[in-house]
Parts: structure tokens; sequence; C-alpha cells
């Protein structure tokens, strides 16, 4: 897998206890268009922090350009942000 940690747009919900559960996001790829992934299966979710920060970190599979790709993704629990991790 590659590390990219780059910014995603999500869409997640959230337990009353307030853990998110990724549904799908949208990803820059690198000629600048924009596709949009929806997952098929949360294989892990752990917690872990990353330079002190704390995050809920999501070992991941879906379809992308045609085939099925694990990858990870991290959700900052400090700023609420939603970063794809390794792909």
């Amino acid at each position: 897998m590659k590390v990219l940690m780059k910014p995603i747009e999500m869409i997640a919900w959230f337990t009353q206890e307030g853990l998110p559960t990724p549904l799908r996001f949208r990803m820059e790829q690198p000629n600048g268009d924009t596709i949009v992934i929806k997952i098929i299966r949360i294989i892990a979710r752990r917690e872990e922090k990353l330079a002190g920060n704390p995050m809920a970190v999501f070992t991941c599979q879906s379809p992308i350009n045609g085939k099925e790709q694990l990858y990870e993704i991290r959700y900052e629990l400090r700023t609420c942000k939603w970063y794809i991790y390794k792909i």
C-alpha cells in the first residue's frame, strides 16, 4: 500500500456515542478528476495517535477503477477531518 494522507470529503453516520461509520467519499485523483467511492465493507476499526492527534482508523474494501481494493481511511477526532491514508 502507498501512503497518501490526502484530505477527502466523507459522508458518514455517527452513533449516539459519537463513533463514526463511513459510507462513501469523494477524492481528487492526480489528474484533477474527482471520483466517488462507496465503501462496501469495513474490515477493521481501531483508534491510534498520529503525532499526538487521536484518530479513528478504518481498513475498508471497495471497487476502485473496476477492481476490489483495500485501503485505509482516518478520521481526526479533534478537527473532524477525514483522510485517505493508504491505498
